[in-house]
């Protein structure tokens, strides 16, 4: 008996208080929160950047477009872009935007309503997305880029000569 006492004693006094406990959840619990927040912020700057890499690539089939034709794709649609992966193949395909539920890219030929019709060529374009961590709004001092995307203002825009 005595030596199961002194066994039940050692093993009390080895224990964690409750106080220990607790502080070490607190700690374990801020520290995983911590890595949650970090963690989506990058999944944000990841999609960001393919979103501004896809307005790269849809901008580079619409400058060999307008080479080959001399004017670019007229409508006020990404949907109007489909010309582009036609015959001649500019690109493979329209990209979606990374979460195409919530956000979406929008194209706009200028100036608006042109055709392609003498003399009613679309000689200009904005091209735009929504960016999750946000940034500038895209309207510049001479409103050169509206654009909506998703019905959402974007705040990332393209056109011929580079961001606007």
């Amino acid at each position: 008996m005595i030596i199961k006492r002194n066994y039940k004693k050692n093993l009390l006094e080895k224990s964690f208080t409750l106080i220990e406990i607790l502080v070490v959840a607190t700690i374990i619990v801020l520290l995983a929160s911590g890595g949650i927040v970090s963690y989506s912020q990058f999944l944000k700057q990841s999609r960001d950047a393919k979103r501004k890499a896809d307005l790269e690539q849809i901008k580079a089939a619409l400058e060999m477009y307008r080479s080959n034709n001399g004017y670019y794709p007229s409508g006020n649609s990404v949907s109007n872009l489909s010309i582009l992966t036609g015959s001649p193949k500019y690109i493979e395909s329209i990209p979606q935007d990374p979460r195409p539920s919530l956000y979406k890219y929008d194209y706009d030929a200028i100036p608006s309503g042109c055709n392609n019709v003498s003399p009613n060529y679309c000689y200009d374009y904005n091209l735009g997305a929504k960016l999750e961590s946000g940034g500038t709004d895209c309207t510049s001092p001479n409103n050169d880029c509206e654009v909506n995307a998703g019905n959402q203002p974007c705040n990332y825009c393209l056109g011929p000569y580079g961001q606007k």
